[in-house]
């Protein structure tokens, strides 16, 4: 998922101190685990090891709801972390958090360091940037939703691996496929909500709420009760209650179930890749999130 953080460098800043002493610490909260959580420490430890004037002490806070819970209420305590990250869903929160974040743009400003904030893919730029074009937090680990496939859980269901699956018709008639040859579990997915209804209205050019998806003012309104995101989470329902589609919970635990081989198809964040590639024992692929056919301006991106 794409995280955002509050201070020096990577977004909303819960106040930095200016002037660097030597052996400067910097408090970072994260909610890195597993494969992510390794390459974080590397890089923290690789950051520290390159100078002396500056140690960037990195606190594992929980959750991605969790992490940002604790840093709201360790601001209220004045006890606030340098930097934290956060998830694209608090992204509402911290832009409003005015005060209690110092904005990416203020921070690179301040500090003299060279930042382009072009460098970054139009979307992902979009996202964390204010309506007059100022960016409020730096992306790190950005993600996209994707479907990863189990290629060995396709074969042995004689379904090609190399199927199209860039539609959701083409989707469910493998699924189909999946439940009849007995597999226990076609289809689940991490982050319901995030994928989809987020995303699914953002890739399929349909509002998600009002006043441009909640950048153009603070009243705004949800808007995914309209059809195509009535649709889908009807087939969902319908794949669900047919044994094609598996409820794991509300987060990532079918992250788990999917790199164990239990699951066929999963959707979930890019940023999945570490840990599958480290855990699955099976040849897996990853494909864009698929669509529905007919809607107009689908796909974009999400």
């Amino acid at each position: 998922m794409t995280i955002k953080t509050f201070t020096a460098a990577t977004a909303a800043a819960i106040a930095i101190g200016t002037a660097a002493t030597a052996q400067t610490e910097i408090q970072f909260w994260h909610a890195f685990t597993g494969r992510l959580g390794e390459l974080v420490a590397a890089q923290v430890e690789g950051f520290n090891a390159s100078q002396g004037d500056y140690t960037v002490t990195a606190s594992h806070k929980g959750n991605y709801s969790e992490t940002l819970n604790a840093g709201i209420a360790a601001f209220r305590a004045k006890e606030q972390p340098h930097i934290l990250m956060v998830f694209e869903v608090g992204t509402a929160t911290m832009m409003a958090a005015k005060g209690a974040i110092k904005p990416v743009y203020e921070v690179m400003a301040e500090s003299g360091a060279p930042f382009d904030a072009d460098a970054y893919i139009g979307s992902v730029k979009g996202y964390y940037t204010s309506a007059d074009g100022e960016m409020l937090s730096l992306p790190f680990n950005s993600s996209t939703p994707v479907l990863w496939v189990n290629k060995d859980a396709l074969s042995a269901a004689g379904i090609d691996p190399a199927t199209d699956l860039s539609t959701w018709e083409k989707v469910g008639a493998v699924l189909d496929t999946l439940k009849a040859s007995g597999h226990a579990c076609p289809l689940t997915t991490a982050w319901q909500s995030w994928i989809h209804l987020e995303n699914l209205s953002a890739y399929h050019n349909v509002p998600f709420a009002t006043k441009d998806n909640g950048f153009s003012g603070v009243d705004t309104e949800l808007a995914f009760n309209a059809p195509l995101q009535v649709k889908h989470i009807q087939t969902m329902g319908d794949w669900a209650k047919d044994g094609k589609f598996v409820y794991k919970g509300r987060r990532n635990e079918g992250g788990a179930d999917f790199r164990a081989g239990t699951c066929a198809l999963f959707t979930e964040s890019s940023a999945g890749y570490a840990g599958i590639k480290s855990e699955a024992k099976f040849a897996f692929d990853v494909r864009p999130l698929p669509y529905w056919e007919g809607v107009e301006g689908a796909p974009q991106n999400t």
